[in-house]
């Protein structure tokens, strides 16, 4: 029966996102729900958005020196994994559909961040964070993950620590991207 889900529900790439503020755990539980939906037959992808500067490059490797010269493009391929650099260079950062359309095609695409882009999320709230809940003021938020229950809300919502439950929430609200 999964096979069959898996074949009707995601004949196009799915889009999800899971939105929070720092700390409330949205990271280890993206750790956690990605192998329970490859468990399920589904391929996935993540999109994390930062809002720092961020370097995954390391000073002394010669993609590094390739950026620092004003490469704005670098590749670095090996026998286990590529991955493709940009520097842009003052122009503006990327949005939302202009990233996810640089995916390979996959079932599932995971957003972390992004929470205020108007795409179909999740929110992950951690009462020990004391910061106020995102939905009631998101109409694009579905469904909520947190360790404390949700305030008065019709949204559907399941522990935190509950994966199988969140990855079944993940499921019923990713919805196509038209990419």
């Amino acid at each position: 029966m999964a096979g069959l889900f898996h074949f009707w529900s995601f004949l196009a790439l799915r889009v999800i996102g899971l939105a929070g503020w720092s700390g409330s755990g949205k990271t280890t539980l993206l750790a956690r729900l990605i192998p329970a939906l490859s468990a399920r037959g589904l391929s996935v992808s993540t999109l994390k958005h930062a809002h720092h500067g961020f370097d995954v490059d390391q000073p002394g490797k010669d993609s590094h020196a390739h950026r620092q010269a004003g490469a704005r493009q670098v590749l670095v391929s090996s026998a286990n994994r590529w991955a493709l650099m940009t520097e842009l260079r003052g122009a503006a950062e990327p949005t939302l559909p202009e990233l996810l359309a640089r995916f390979d095609l996959v079932d599932l695409i995971l957003v972390e961040g992004f929470k205020r882009d108007p795409h179909p999320k999740i929110e992950v709230h951690r009462a020990a964070n004391g910061k106020a809940w995102l939905h009631p003021e998101d109409p694009a938020i579905v469904a909520i993950a947190s360790d404390a229950p949700p305030p008065s809300t019709r949204l559907p919502h399941t522990h935190l620590d509950d994966i199988a439950g969140i990855a079944g929430l993940v499921l019923a609200h990713a919805v196509p991207w038209p990419g």
